[in-house]
């Protein structure tokens, strides 16, 4: 059987790890105050693998929390993917100089193309291109905008000049606990040929049930956010779960 990952994600705003709502920058929850504390947590319950957001990267378009970021990178023994304002080769460098093994460029796919085919020709599979979407269009700018391109398409484009990994977020899903969009992503996985990383709205274990059960057509992996912070998921019974789905 294919892989199926488990990524607990740390979002971080202002230094502190938090949530937004449908990337919502005005329905903040703080969860916790210390980001490392919670990576070493992730850690301890099973991850073989954290997700990590720039907030304010995102919201700014450069990397705003480099120094916190390579500091869980150095704390914890697995390996974290980091998004949010990846926008040149040396915010690229900046972040992969600090241990951290595989960054997620974002608004730059659609925004700077030649930038990412770039950035794919020089770093390979240590890039990442995170889609978010909203009805099927891509979003940008954490995603304060929506642009006019269709997720899949992008998707296929893309592959096609290198890249192996896509981390596809549904909007209208994220933070909402509502489920995931398994149709939607196992189509990006389908147009792209390469491995999908389901993010948004996984809000319990049938969630990751029904993702995995399409490994084998590249969905390789869901985030988990929300859920392991209010409890709604266990990081140590989905990472479980993910590694029996593929046995």
């Amino acid at each position: 059987m294919a892989a199926f990952t488990i990524y607990p994600a740390i979002d971080i705003r202002g230094g502190k790890c938090v949530r937004l709502v449908q990337g919502d920058y005005g329905q903040e929850t703080v969860y916790d105050e210390q980001p490392v504390e919670v990576a070493k947590r992730w850690e301890a319950n099973g991850a073989s693998w954290i997700h990590v957001v720039d907030l304010d990267g995102a919201k700014e378009g450069r990397p705003m929390n480099a120094q916190l970021v390579g500091e869980i990178a150095r704390t914890v023994s697995v390996p974290i993917q980091v998004g949010g304002g990846l926008r040149t080769l040396e915010d690229i460098e900046l972040l992969l100089d600090t241990g951290v093994p595989r960054v997620i460029l974002g608004t730059a796919a659609i925004e700077d193309r030649d930038f990412v085919e770039a950035a794919l020709g020089k770093y390979g599979e240590r890039i990442a291109i995170g889609i978010d979407a909203r009805n099927g269009f891509v979003a940008t700018r954490g995603w304060l905008e929506t642009s006019e391109v269709k997720a899949d398409i992008l998707a296929a484009e893309l592959a096609a000049v290198g890249a192996k990994t896509f981390i596809f977020t549904d909007i209208s899903r994220d933070g909402m606990m509502k489920g995931p969009n398994v149709e939607a992503i196992v189509q990006l996985a389908k147009a792209s040929g390469q491995q999908v990383i389901a993010s948004g709205g996984v809000s319990g274990m049938d969630d990751i049930r029904a993702l995995s059960a399409y490994a084998a057509d590249g969905v390789a992996g869901a985030i988990i956010g929300k859920a392991l912070y209010t409890g709604g998921i266990d990081l140590t019974e989905a990472v479980r779960l993910g590694a029996a789905e593929r046995s």
